[in-house]
């Protein structure tokens, strides 16, 4: 499966240029544009590809969903695009795909960063939001106001509801979601697994951690060092699993401290 991406090529380089390739990696519900903020910060001196996810954004989409499938979908992107190696930043979701990545094909993958999310598997963090979505048929609404007031009847946090508006497309009848929401549902159990459990990778990864999330928990420090034995971590205060939003600038300046302090 061809992704959809956008490249953004380093702003600083030259005809001998050997800048660091990073892919962006998104989380569930979301697309490309949600790291904007970190490739415009990163782009200065890194060669960035943003991607839909499969069942996101502008990609294609499938009945089918798993961190194989997933991890196989960047590398071939990768192929289509001649990249042989690269590196990975990946949030949620994507921080799974990211891992997928490394552990698979470790020899493609430079280095990673994983923003908020351990190689574990989760309980079901998503059911309410699934709920509040399956209950509305988005073509009977004619703003953007209206769906976020009919979703506010099953989803308190203004937060969730103004990244899921993201997803919304304004057609001919209503609007449409970007994400195959029928197969996000069914396939949600692969989406909360974790089927790497065997396998290691020996280079530097950077994971970040919202201080006020519970997505990375203490308890999870052996089965992170036991894949990710050189592991790094960083905490940031006063943000959740929107890191990436709620402290951006946190977030961005670790990031490119970590590629840094990496270059090869």
């Amino acid at each position: 499966m061809l992704l959809n991406y956008q490249i953004k090529k380093a702003l600083k380089h030259d005809a001998t240029d050997k800048s660091e390739i990073i892919f962006l990696l998104h989380g569930l519900f979301g697309s490309l544009s949600n790291l904007a903020l970190l490739a415009k910060h990163l782009n200065t001196t890194h060669h960035i590809v943003l991607v839909d996810l499969r069942n996101h954004g502008q990609s294609p989409q499938s009945d089918s969903m798993s961190y194989a499938l997933m991890a196989e979908d960047i590398f071939d992107l990768a192929d289509s695009l001649n990249i042989n190696t690269f590196s990975l930043v990946g949030h949620s979701m994507g921080g799974k795909v990211a891992m997928a990545c490394a552990l698979s094909s470790p020899q493609r993958i430079n280095s990673l960063v994983v923003a908020d999310i351990a190689p574990v598997i989760y309980e079901d963090k998503h059911s309410p939001v699934f709920e509040a979505l399956n209950s509305l048929d988005f073509s009977q609404y004619k703003t953007r106001y209206e769906v976020n007031e009919a979703l506010s009847q099953k989803i308190d946090s203004a937060e969730v509801r103004s990244f899921l508006l993201k997803s919304l497309h304004k057609v001919a009848q209503g609007f449409i979601l970007r994400f195959n929401l029928k197969t996000l549902y069914q396939h949600y159990e692969n989406i909360r697994d974790w089927p790497y459990k065997d396998a290691v990778f020996n280079k530097k990864i950077l994971f970040i951690k919202g201080a006020d999330s519970d997505y990375i928990l203490p308890s999870y420090q052996n089965d992170i060092l036991k894949q990710f034995p050189h592991a790094q971590a960083k905490i940031i205060q006063q943000a959740d699993h929107w890191l990436h939003i709620q402290k951006a600038k946190t977030f961005n300046r670790l990031v490119e401290q970590f590629f840094q302090k990496n270059a090869r």
